[in-house]
């Protein structure tokens, strides 16, 4: 996996997956001291840095043999974890049943159905907001996703438990930002789903130089790994924050410190993303920017930090985050 973009004729998209490029956000640092280098995960081919863990997932199972020729495979997704996986299991030729609550945004639906995923759909619970997706939430797509892996005799790309999410950035990922940036990285924050970027990423960049700070960022009033009550479990930050206090994926002795955004700052970040550097970016880029802003105007003044821009702005049309 992982092959070069650049002069190679690729047999499948699956090579186009990962090598994105890391930029500078001189723009968005304007009259502050200190970088932010952003690494453009959003131009994955589904648009998202998850589509590294699904094909890093689909073949390690291969290889183990816990994925059979042929085998349906189920996971729940927000929809970012269910586009790669509709991607690799279109190319590779694996039924794919996406799990998803109805909470999330509809673009992520239909690039899935239309990538030939099976979509099931899960009502929120009674006190959720649409486009504002909470833990419970979260559990009731859960329940299905468990009920049509054994009724189907389904392989689970289970993205919260696998280890091989975080290898796909351990791997992958952290070594490209460390090759990119010359190794030049004082600090990597992290808005938090899965917790796989941050634990794959943690571990290769400590690995590199310990004195490397790495950062949890979790939304302002859902910061249950920082130790916080949960006071807005409704947040709009699609894809994390959703208030599981037990990550597997992550080491908890690789996290320097936590950091809360809330839905003001995530969504404002991410409309100065697309107006002043033409990045066109989701709620979690915000926030991630928007983290790494925090830093380099309080305990970090002139450090370089690196944040993911983790999936595109076109998945959110549908939300208020561009209107």
């Amino acid at each position: 996996m992982n092959q070069s973009r650049q002069g190679t004729l690729l047999d499948s998209v699956l090579g186009a997956i990962g090598n994105t490029p890391m930029v500078e956000l001189a723009r968005i640092t304007r009259g502050v001291e200190g970088r932010i280098v952003a690494k453009l995960e959003y131009l994955n081919p589904g648009y998202s840095k998850k589509d590294r863990i699904a094909l890093q997932m689909i073949e390690e199972a291969e290889a183990s043999g816990a994925l059979q020729p042929g085998q349906t495979v189920v996971e729940l997704t927000s929809g970012n974890t269910g586009t790669g996986l509709a991607i690799v299991c279109a190319v590779k030729g694996y039924p794919f049943v996406a799990v998803m609550s109805k909470g999330n945004s509809v673009e992520r639906a239909r690039m899935m159905q239309a990538l030939g995923a099976e979509l099931v759909l899960v009502d929120q619970l009674p006190d959720s907001v649409p486009g504002e997706v909470s833990g419970g939430d979260l559990a009731l797509v859960e329940e299905v996703a468990c009920r049509l892996t054994r009724e189907r005799n389904a392989f689970r790309a289970d993205q919260f438990h696998l280890q091989s999410c975080a290898r796909a950035h351990y791997l992958h990922t952290a070594q490209e930002m460390l090759r990119q940036s010359d190794g030049r990285i004082d600090v990597f924050c992290e808005f938090v789903g899965t917790g796989s970027t941050f634990g794959g990423c943690s571990a290769a960049l400590k690995e590199h130089n310990p004195a490397i700070m790495c950062y949890v960022v979790e939304p302002a009033g859902a910061a249950v790994l920082a130790g916080q009550p949960v006071t807005q479990p409704n947040h709009r930050i699609q894809g994390g924050g959703y208030g599981m206090q037990n990550l597997d994926l992550i080491d908890e002795e690789r996290i320097d410190g936590y950091l809360q955004v809330s839905d003001e700052e995530a969504t404002k970040m991410a409309r100065r993303l697309a107006r002043e550097e033409g990045i066109f970016a989701g709620f979690s880029s915000g926030a991630n920017v928007a983290a790494g802003l925090q830093l380099l105007t309080t305990t970090h003044v002139g450090k370089t930090i690196a944040v993911m821009l983790c999936d595109s702005g076109l998945k959110y049309l549908s939300t208020d985050l561009w209107n």
